[in-house]
């Protein structure tokens, strides 16, 4: 594929790609912007795109891939969005008590919750947890990596959802 039947290609399917983006960042001038950084990803690794192969789910992978990266990143750079005033409970008074009752309260809740697991869903899950990645699970439990990635977002949801049902339950 030559330049001039990517822009084409490229073209013919923004819209898809407009509303996929969208739908990802729920925000319209992000989501352009994640256009823009998809194009350029796409347009300069051209030469891997394989012909027969499908143009509107390869850019759907880099528009997918680049979006995945850069939450990544806002993630981890914690960058505070809003005015200060929003913040101001973060800020650590001289008459408040640390009391950690609570926070470990919950996270005895959350183990007694994931030792309810099944046993094949709460090995892979621990696994993972304690920083094993999916290919190192799937190879140390034998199973397809497909499998493990099914085990743990079942263990996710179930898990985020009795938590959920018990926070409900006692606000």
């Amino acid at each position: 594929m030559n330049r001039i039947q990517f822009s084409n290609e490229f073209k013919a399917n923004i819209s898809s790609f407009k509303n996929f983006a969208l739908k990802l960042t729920r925000n319209a001038s992000d989501a352009e912007d994640l256009i823009q950084q998809t194009a350029f990803k796409a347009l300069r690794g051209l030469h891997t795109f394989q012909d027969g192969t499908n143009f509107k789910n390869w850019v759907f992978a880099i528009l997918r891939n680049t979006f995945i990266t850069s939450y990544r990143k806002k993630k981890r750079s914690n960058v505070v969005g809003g005015p200060l005033e929003n913040y101001t409970f973060n800020i650590e008074s001289h008459s408040s008590i640390n009391n950690n009752a609570i926070s470990e309260m919950r996270i005895e809740e959350i183990y007694s919750q994931i030792d309810s697991l099944s046993s094949k869903t709460k090995e892979p899950f621990l696994m993972l947890v304690e920083g094993y990645k999916y290919n190192e699970i799937a190879d140390s439990l034998h199973i397809p990596i497909g499998t493990v990635k099914s085990r743990i977002n079942y263990a996710r949801k179930k898990l985020q959802a009795i938590l959920e049902e018990r926070h409900s339950l006692a606000a």
